[in-house]
Protein backbone atom coordinates (compact mmCIF):
# COMPACT_ATOMS: atom_id res chain seq x y z
CA UNK A 1 0.00 0.00 0.00
CA UNK A 2 1.02 3.60 -0.60
CA UNK A 3 0.88 5.11 2.87
CA UNK A 4 3.79 7.52 2.84
CA UNK A 5 1.68 10.55 1.96
CA UNK A 6 -0.59 10.14 5.01
CA UNK A 7 1.91 8.89 7.59
CA UNK A 8 1.96 12.23 9.45
CA UNK A 9 -1.80 12.17 10.01
CA UNK A 10 -3.60 10.67 13.00
CA UNK A 11 -6.82 9.43 11.39
CA UNK A 12 -8.69 8.84 14.66
CA UNK A 13 -7.78 12.26 16.02
CA UNK A 14 -8.89 14.01 12.83
CA UNK A 15 -12.23 12.20 12.73
CA UNK A 16 -12.85 12.78 16.43
CA UNK A 17 -12.18 16.50 15.97
CA UNK A 18 -14.91 16.76 13.35
CA UNK A 19 -17.32 14.62 15.41
CA UNK A 20 -16.74 16.90 18.40
CA UNK A 21 -17.95 19.79 16.25
CA UNK A 22 -21.14 17.79 15.55
CA UNK A 23 -20.42 17.14 11.90
CA UNK A 24 -23.18 15.02 10.29
CA UNK A 25 -22.37 11.33 10.28
CA UNK A 26 -22.73 11.08 6.48
CA UNK A 27 -19.93 13.62 6.07
CA UNK A 28 -17.72 11.80 8.55
CA UNK A 29 -18.39 8.59 6.61
CA UNK A 30 -17.03 10.32 3.48
CA UNK A 31 -13.92 11.26 5.44
CA UNK A 32 -13.44 7.68 6.62
CA UNK A 33 -13.75 6.50 3.02
CA UNK A 34 -11.16 9.09 2.00
CA UNK A 35 -8.65 7.89 4.59
CA UNK A 36 -9.14 4.30 3.46
CA UNK A 37 -8.76 5.12 -0.23
CA UNK A 38 -5.67 7.25 0.41
CA UNK A 39 -3.87 4.09 1.51
CA UNK A 40 -4.94 2.15 -1.59
CA UNK A 41 -4.92 4.55 -4.54
CA UNK A 42 -1.94 5.85 -6.53
CA UNK A 43 -1.09 9.47 -7.16
CA UNK A 44 -2.56 10.90 -10.37
CA UNK A 45 -0.50 10.20 -13.47
CA UNK A 46 0.35 13.48 -15.15
CA UNK A 47 1.78 14.04 -18.62
CA UNK A 48 5.58 14.52 -18.41
CA UNK A 49 5.40 15.39 -14.69
CA UNK A 50 6.66 13.16 -11.88
CA UNK A 51 4.75 14.50 -8.91
CA UNK A 52 6.10 11.71 -6.71
CA UNK A 53 9.25 13.86 -6.60
CA UNK A 54 7.31 16.77 -5.10
CA UNK A 55 7.64 15.35 -1.57
CA UNK A 56 3.91 15.56 -0.85
CA UNK A 57 2.43 14.95 2.58
CA UNK A 58 2.68 18.14 4.67
CA UNK A 59 -0.89 19.01 5.63
CA UNK A 60 -0.92 20.34 9.19
CA UNK A 61 -3.66 20.20 11.84
CA UNK A 62 -7.20 21.58 11.81
CA UNK A 63 -6.81 25.15 13.12
CA UNK A 64 -9.90 27.30 13.56
CA UNK A 65 -9.70 31.11 13.35
CA UNK A 66 -11.44 33.59 15.59
CA UNK A 67 -14.75 34.78 14.14
CA UNK A 68 -14.74 38.42 13.02
CA UNK A 69 -17.70 40.79 12.96
CA UNK A 70 -16.35 43.10 10.26
CA UNK A 71 -13.93 43.07 7.36
CA UNK A 72 -12.06 45.84 9.14
CA UNK A 73 -11.19 43.36 11.89
CA UNK A 74 -9.35 41.02 9.53
CA UNK A 75 -5.57 41.03 9.60
CA UNK A 76 -3.08 40.90 6.75
CA UNK A 77 -3.65 41.66 3.08
CA UNK A 78 -7.38 40.82 2.99
CA UNK A 79 -8.44 44.35 2.01
CA UNK A 80 -6.23 44.20 -1.07
CA UNK A 81 -8.27 41.29 -2.42
CA UNK A 82 -11.84 41.73 -1.27
CA UNK A 83 -14.16 43.95 -3.28
CA UNK A 84 -17.57 42.26 -3.26
CA UNK A 85 -20.29 43.13 -0.74
CA UNK A 86 -21.08 39.41 -0.63
CA UNK A 87 -17.96 37.76 0.66
CA UNK A 88 -16.61 34.81 2.58
CA UNK A 89 -13.09 34.68 4.07
CA UNK A 90 -11.41 31.46 5.19
CA UNK A 91 -8.27 31.68 7.29
CA UNK A 92 -6.33 28.41 7.61
CA UNK A 93 -8.89 25.68 8.44
CA UNK A 94 -12.08 27.64 8.98
CA UNK A 95 -14.32 30.56 8.10
CA UNK A 96 -13.26 33.83 9.68
CA UNK A 97 -15.86 36.16 8.18
CA UNK A 98 -18.90 35.95 5.91
CA UNK A 99 -21.47 38.40 4.63
CA UNK A 100 -24.44 38.06 2.28
CA UNK A 101 -26.75 40.94 1.44
CA UNK A 102 -30.35 40.92 2.66
CA UNK A 103 -31.74 41.21 -0.88
CA UNK A 104 -30.02 37.99 -1.96
CA UNK A 105 -31.08 36.17 1.19
CA UNK A 106 -34.69 37.15 0.52
CA UNK A 107 -34.38 35.59 -2.97
CA UNK A 108 -33.22 32.32 -1.43
CA UNK A 109 -29.53 32.60 -2.32
CA UNK A 110 -27.27 30.71 0.10
CA UNK A 111 -23.60 31.63 0.43
CA UNK A 112 -21.85 30.22 3.46
CA UNK A 113 -19.04 27.99 4.63
CA UNK A 114 -19.41 24.42 3.41
CA UNK A 115 -18.97 23.02 6.93
CA UNK A 116 -21.91 25.14 8.06
CA UNK A 117 -23.91 24.11 4.98
CA UNK A 118 -23.62 20.35 5.58
CA UNK A 119 -25.30 20.91 8.96
CA UNK A 120 -27.89 23.50 7.98
CA UNK A 121 -28.75 22.52 4.38
CA UNK A 122 -28.03 18.77 4.07
CA UNK A 123 -30.83 18.32 1.51
CA UNK A 124 -29.02 20.74 -0.82
CA UNK A 125 -25.45 19.60 -0.17
CA UNK A 126 -25.60 15.81 0.15
CA UNK A 127 -26.66 15.06 -3.47
CA UNK A 128 -23.64 16.97 -4.81
CA UNK A 129 -20.71 16.82 -2.37
CA UNK A 130 -17.83 14.78 -3.85
CA UNK A 131 -19.97 13.77 -6.84
CA UNK A 132 -18.39 15.81 -9.66
CA UNK A 133 -14.92 14.97 -8.32
CA UNK A 134 -15.02 11.64 -6.51
CA UNK A 135 -12.87 10.46 -3.64
CA UNK A 136 -11.92 7.25 -5.46
CA UNK A 137 -10.25 8.94 -8.47
CA UNK A 138 -6.73 9.03 -7.01
CA UNK A 139 -4.82 9.59 -3.78
CA UNK A 140 -5.08 13.38 -4.02
CA UNK A 141 -8.90 13.38 -4.23
CA UNK A 142 -9.07 10.76 -1.46
CA UNK A 143 -6.94 12.86 0.89
CA UNK A 144 -9.07 15.89 0.12
CA UNK A 145 -12.23 13.93 0.96
CA UNK A 146 -10.68 13.05 4.32
CA UNK A 147 -9.30 16.47 5.28
CA UNK A 148 -11.29 19.27 3.64
CA UNK A 149 -12.34 22.04 6.01
CA UNK A 150 -13.93 25.47 5.78
CA UNK A 151 -14.79 25.82 2.11
CA UNK A 152 -17.72 27.57 0.46
CA UNK A 153 -21.25 26.58 -0.53
CA UNK A 154 -23.17 28.69 -3.04
CA UNK A 155 -26.75 27.89 -4.01
CA UNK A 156 -28.81 29.98 -6.43
CA UNK A 157 -32.54 29.10 -6.65
CA UNK A 158 -34.49 28.59 -9.85
CA UNK A 159 -34.92 31.70 -12.02
CA UNK A 160 -32.81 33.90 -9.70
CA UNK A 161 -30.24 36.02 -11.49
CA UNK A 162 -27.48 37.45 -9.30
CA UNK A 163 -25.94 40.58 -10.80
CA UNK A 164 -23.08 41.26 -8.36
CA UNK A 165 -20.15 38.80 -8.00
CA UNK A 166 -19.88 36.71 -4.84
CA UNK A 167 -16.32 36.32 -3.59
CA UNK A 168 -14.43 33.81 -1.46
CA UNK A 169 -10.90 34.45 -0.20
CA UNK A 170 -8.92 31.44 1.07
CA UNK A 171 -5.88 32.44 3.11
CA UNK A 172 -3.11 30.40 4.74
CA UNK A 173 -0.89 32.16 7.28
CA UNK A 174 -0.17 29.36 9.77
CA UNK A 175 2.31 26.77 8.54
CA UNK A 176 1.01 24.27 11.12
CA UNK A 177 -2.60 24.52 9.93
CA UNK A 178 -4.44 22.25 7.52
CA UNK A 179 -5.51 24.28 4.49
CA UNK A 180 -7.81 22.36 2.17
CA UNK A 181 -11.00 24.28 1.21
CA UNK A 182 -13.76 22.72 -0.87
CA UNK A 183 -16.05 24.85 -3.06
CA UNK A 184 -19.51 23.59 -4.04
CA UNK A 185 -21.73 25.64 -6.37
CA UNK A 186 -25.27 24.66 -7.37
CA UNK A 187 -27.10 26.91 -9.85
CA UNK A 188 -30.70 25.83 -10.29
CA UNK A 189 -32.66 26.09 -13.54
CA UNK A 190 -32.46 29.39 -15.44
CA UNK A 191 -30.40 31.06 -12.73
CA UNK A 192 -27.16 32.97 -13.15
CA UNK A 193 -24.27 33.92 -10.86
CA UNK A 194 -20.62 35.00 -10.86
CA UNK A 195 -18.29 33.48 -8.27
CA UNK A 196 -14.78 34.81 -7.61
CA UNK A 197 -12.24 32.66 -5.78
CA UNK A 198 -8.78 33.72 -4.55
CA UNK A 199 -6.16 31.71 -2.69
CA UNK A 200 -3.14 33.34 -1.02
CA UNK A 201 -0.53 32.27 1.54
CA UNK A 202 1.94 33.84 3.94
CA UNK A 203 4.02 30.91 5.22
CA UNK A 204 7.74 30.17 5.10
CA UNK A 205 7.64 26.38 5.59
CA UNK A 206 6.57 23.64 3.21
CA UNK A 207 2.85 23.03 2.89
CA UNK A 208 0.55 21.06 0.57
CA UNK A 209 -2.92 22.11 -0.54
CA UNK A 210 -5.27 19.66 -2.30
CA UNK A 211 -8.33 21.65 -3.40
CA UNK A 212 -11.59 20.79 -5.16
CA UNK A 213 -14.26 22.96 -6.77
CA UNK A 214 -17.50 21.33 -7.92
CA UNK A 215 -20.01 23.27 -10.03
CA UNK A 216 -23.48 21.99 -10.99
CA UNK A 217 -25.18 24.03 -13.71
CA UNK A 218 -28.82 23.09 -14.12
CA UNK A 219 -30.91 23.45 -17.28
CA UNK A 220 -30.64 26.94 -18.74
CA UNK A 221 -28.45 28.27 -15.92
CA UNK A 222 -25.24 30.26 -16.34
CA UNK A 223 -22.26 30.28 -13.97
CA UNK A 224 -19.15 32.44 -14.29
CA UNK A 225 -16.16 31.36 -12.19
CA UNK A 226 -13.02 33.46 -11.77
CA UNK A 227 -10.25 31.67 -9.87
CA UNK A 228 -6.93 33.36 -9.11
CA UNK A 229 -4.30 31.34 -7.26
CA UNK A 230 -1.47 33.31 -5.65
CA UNK A 231 -0.02 30.83 -3.14
CA UNK A 232 3.60 31.25 -2.11
CA UNK A 233 6.74 29.37 -3.05
CA UNK A 234 6.52 26.95 -0.12
CA UNK A 235 3.01 25.76 -1.00
CA UNK A 236 2.38 22.93 -3.46
CA UNK A 237 -1.07 23.49 -4.93
CA UNK A 238 -3.03 20.63 -6.51
CA UNK A 239 -6.55 21.64 -7.54
CA UNK A 240 -9.42 20.01 -9.39
CA UNK A 241 -12.21 22.18 -10.80
CA UNK A 242 -15.09 20.39 -12.47
CA UNK A 243 -18.48 21.53 -13.77
CA UNK A 244 -21.44 19.37 -14.78
CA UNK A 245 -23.58 21.32 -17.24
CA UNK A 246 -27.13 20.34 -18.14
CA UNK A 247 -29.12 21.25 -21.28
CA UNK A 248 -28.67 24.85 -22.45
CA UNK A 249 -26.53 25.61 -19.41
CA UNK A 250 -23.33 27.65 -19.62
CA UNK A 251 -20.10 27.60 -17.62
CA UNK A 252 -17.47 30.34 -17.96
CA UNK A 253 -14.04 29.75 -16.44
CA UNK A 254 -11.40 32.47 -16.02
CA UNK A 255 -8.34 31.05 -14.25
CA UNK A 256 -5.13 32.79 -13.22
CA UNK A 257 -2.47 30.31 -12.10
CA UNK A 258 -0.04 32.66 -10.35
CA UNK A 259 1.30 30.35 -7.65
CA UNK A 260 5.00 30.58 -6.83
CA UNK A 261 5.37 26.91 -5.91
CA UNK A 262 4.82 23.68 -7.81
CA UNK A 263 1.25 23.40 -9.07
CA UNK A 264 -1.13 20.98 -10.72
CA UNK A 265 -4.58 22.09 -11.91
CA UNK A 266 -7.27 20.20 -13.80
CA UNK A 267 -10.21 22.33 -14.96
CA UNK A 268 -12.97 20.36 -16.69
CA UNK A 269 -16.43 20.96 -18.11
CA UNK A 270 -18.70 17.93 -18.51
CA UNK A 271 -21.31 19.01 -21.07
CA UNK A 272 -24.06 16.54 -20.27
CA UNK A 273 -27.09 18.22 -21.82
CA UNK A 274 -28.03 19.20 -25.33
CA UNK A 275 -26.88 22.74 -26.09
CA UNK A 276 -24.59 22.91 -23.05
CA UNK A 277 -21.74 25.39 -23.46
CA UNK A 278 -18.30 25.93 -21.89
CA UNK A 279 -15.77 28.72 -22.27
CA UNK A 280 -12.42 28.46 -20.43
CA UNK A 281 -9.64 31.03 -20.38
CA UNK A 282 -6.47 30.23 -18.42
CA UNK A 283 -3.21 32.12 -17.90
CA UNK A 284 -0.15 31.18 -15.92
CA UNK A 285 3.27 32.69 -15.27
CA UNK A 286 6.14 30.44 -14.18
CA UNK A 287 9.38 31.60 -12.55
CA UNK A 288 12.39 30.24 -10.67
CA UNK A 289 12.52 26.43 -10.62
CA UNK A 290 8.77 26.07 -10.52
CA UNK A 291 7.06 23.06 -12.12
CA UNK A 292 3.46 23.29 -13.35
CA UNK A 293 1.07 20.86 -14.99
CA UNK A 294 -2.16 22.49 -16.18
CA UNK A 295 -4.97 20.65 -17.92
CA UNK A 296 -8.15 22.13 -19.36
CA UNK A 297 -10.79 19.68 -20.54
CA UNK A 298 -14.21 19.67 -22.18
CA UNK A 299 -16.22 16.46 -22.45
CA UNK A 300 -19.13 16.64 -24.90
CA UNK A 301 -22.00 14.28 -24.13
CA UNK A 302 -25.03 16.34 -25.17
CA UNK A 303 -25.90 17.10 -28.77
CA UNK A 304 -24.99 20.53 -30.15
CA UNK A 305 -22.82 21.21 -27.11
CA UNK A 306 -20.02 23.75 -27.58
CA UNK A 307 -16.69 24.44 -25.93
CA UNK A 308 -13.83 26.89 -26.35
CA UNK A 309 -10.55 26.76 -24.43
CA UNK A 310 -7.76 29.36 -24.49
CA UNK A 311 -4.56 28.95 -22.44
CA UNK A 312 -1.67 31.44 -22.34
CA UNK A 313 1.51 30.62 -20.37
CA UNK A 314 4.63 32.76 -19.85
CA UNK A 315 7.75 31.00 -18.53
CA UNK A 316 10.96 32.59 -17.28
CA UNK A 317 14.21 31.51 -15.58
CA UNK A 318 14.21 27.70 -15.06
CA UNK A 319 10.46 27.21 -14.81
CA UNK A 320 8.68 24.42 -16.68
CA UNK A 321 5.04 23.98 -17.62
CA UNK A 322 3.05 21.20 -19.24
CA UNK A 323 -0.08 22.69 -20.82
CA UNK A 324 -2.71 20.13 -21.82
CA UNK A 325 -5.91 20.87 -23.70
CA UNK A 326 -8.30 17.93 -24.10
CA UNK A 327 -11.51 17.99 -26.11
CA UNK A 328 -13.49 14.73 -25.86
CA UNK A 329 -16.60 14.26 -28.00
CA UNK A 330 -18.52 11.17 -26.99
CA UNK A 331 -20.51 8.90 -29.31
CA UNK A 332 -23.94 10.41 -29.80
CA UNK A 333 -22.88 14.04 -29.26
CA UNK A 334 -23.80 14.99 -32.81
CA UNK A 335 -23.53 18.65 -33.73
CA UNK A 336 -20.91 19.28 -31.04
CA UNK A 337 -18.27 21.95 -31.63
CA UNK A 338 -15.04 21.96 -29.60
CA UNK A 339 -12.18 24.42 -30.15
CA UNK A 340 -8.97 24.99 -28.21
CA UNK A 341 -5.80 27.10 -28.33
CA UNK A 342 -2.64 26.77 -26.23
CA UNK A 343 0.20 29.28 -26.48
CA UNK A 344 3.43 29.34 -24.47
CA UNK A 345 5.86 32.27 -24.42
CA UNK A 346 9.35 31.61 -23.05
CA UNK A 347 11.48 34.48 -21.75
CA UNK A 348 14.61 32.49 -20.91
CA UNK A 349 16.71 29.89 -22.76
CA UNK A 350 16.34 27.57 -19.75
CA UNK A 351 12.59 27.92 -19.42
CA UNK A 352 10.44 25.18 -20.92
CA UNK A 353 6.83 24.98 -21.93
CA UNK A 354 5.05 22.10 -23.66
CA UNK A 355 1.67 22.65 -25.30
CA UNK A 356 -0.28 19.45 -25.87
CA UNK A 357 -3.60 19.85 -27.74
CA UNK A 358 -5.61 16.61 -27.79
CA UNK A 359 -8.81 15.80 -29.67
CA UNK A 360 -10.65 12.57 -28.84
CA UNK A 361 -13.64 12.20 -31.16
CA UNK A 362 -16.09 9.28 -31.24
CA UNK A 363 -18.79 10.94 -33.34
CA UNK A 364 -18.82 11.86 -37.05
CA UNK A 365 -21.15 14.85 -37.25
CA UNK A 366 -19.06 17.33 -35.24
CA UNK A 367 -16.66 20.24 -35.53
CA UNK A 368 -13.36 20.32 -33.65
CA UNK A 369 -10.11 22.19 -33.96
CA UNK A 370 -6.96 23.11 -32.10
CA UNK A 371 -3.97 25.41 -32.33
CA UNK A 372 -0.77 25.41 -30.31
CA UNK A 373 2.44 27.42 -30.33
CA UNK A 374 5.59 27.54 -28.21
CA UNK A 375 8.28 30.15 -28.72
CA UNK A 376 10.18 33.15 -27.49
CA UNK A 377 9.38 36.85 -27.81
CA UNK A 378 9.31 37.79 -31.48
CA UNK A 379 12.44 39.91 -32.19
CA UNK A 380 10.60 41.71 -35.01
CA UNK A 381 7.98 42.93 -32.53
CA UNK A 382 10.75 44.14 -30.20
CA UNK A 383 12.46 45.93 -33.08
CA UNK A 384 9.21 47.58 -34.18
CA UNK A 385 8.46 48.97 -30.70
CA UNK A 386 12.06 50.10 -30.16
CA UNK A 387 11.93 51.90 -33.50
CA UNK A 388 9.07 53.93 -32.02
CA UNK A 389 11.29 55.10 -29.15
CA UNK A 390 10.30 52.47 -26.58
CA UNK A 391 13.10 50.98 -24.46
CA UNK A 392 13.76 47.26 -24.88
CA UNK A 393 12.61 46.28 -21.36
CA UNK A 394 9.38 48.22 -21.77
CA UNK A 395 8.87 46.71 -25.24
CA UNK A 396 9.16 43.20 -23.81
CA UNK A 397 6.73 44.09 -21.02
CA UNK A 398 4.16 45.41 -23.48
CA UNK A 399 4.41 42.26 -25.60
CA UNK A 400 3.98 39.98 -22.58
CA UNK A 401 0.93 41.87 -21.33
CA UNK A 402 -0.56 41.90 -24.79
CA UNK A 403 -0.07 38.14 -24.77
CA UNK A 404 -1.91 37.76 -21.42
CA UNK A 405 -4.57 40.43 -22.01
CA UNK A 406 -7.29 38.15 -23.48
CA UNK A 407 -7.65 36.46 -20.09
CA UNK A 408 -6.89 39.32 -17.67
CA UNK A 409 -9.56 41.45 -19.33
CA UNK A 410 -12.18 38.80 -18.50
CA UNK A 411 -11.76 39.16 -14.70
CA UNK A 412 -15.15 40.38 -13.40
CA UNK A 413 -14.08 43.12 -10.96
CA UNK A 414 -11.52 45.89 -11.03
CA UNK A 415 -9.65 45.14 -7.82
CA UNK A 416 -9.14 41.47 -8.66
CA UNK A 417 -8.00 42.40 -12.15
CA UNK A 418 -5.43 44.74 -10.62
CA UNK A 419 -4.26 42.07 -8.18
CA UNK A 420 -3.87 39.53 -10.99
CA UNK A 421 -1.78 41.99 -12.98
CA UNK A 422 0.33 42.75 -9.89
CA UNK A 423 0.95 39.02 -9.37
CA UNK A 424 1.99 38.66 -13.00
CA UNK A 425 4.35 41.63 -12.74
CA UNK A 426 5.95 40.22 -9.60
CA UNK A 427 6.50 36.84 -11.20
CA UNK A 428 7.90 38.47 -14.29
CA UNK A 429 10.43 40.35 -12.18
CA UNK A 430 8.93 43.73 -13.03
CA UNK A 431 7.65 44.72 -9.59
Amino acid sequence: MNTEITMSLDKDRVLEAFRTEKEPEWVTALREQGFRLAEELPLPKLEKTKIERWNLGTFGEITRPKQRASLKDLEGAVSEWVESDNVLVQRNSGIEFQRLGEALREQGVIFTGLEQAVRKYPELVKPYLMQAVRADENRVTAIHAALWSGGAFLYVPKNVRVAEPLQALFRLDDEKACFMPHVLIVADENSSVTFVENAISEVSAKHDQFGIMEVFVKRGAEVHVASVRGLGEQVTDMTYRRAHVEADGRIRWVVGEMNAGNAMADTASILQGDGADSDAKVICVGAGEQHMNLTTRAVHIGQFSTSDMVTRAVMREDATAIINGITKIEKGASGANGQQTEKVLMLSPKARGDANPILLIDEDDVQAGHAASVGQVNPEQIFYLMSRGIARAEAERLIVYGFLAPVISEIPNDRLRERLQALAERKLGQA
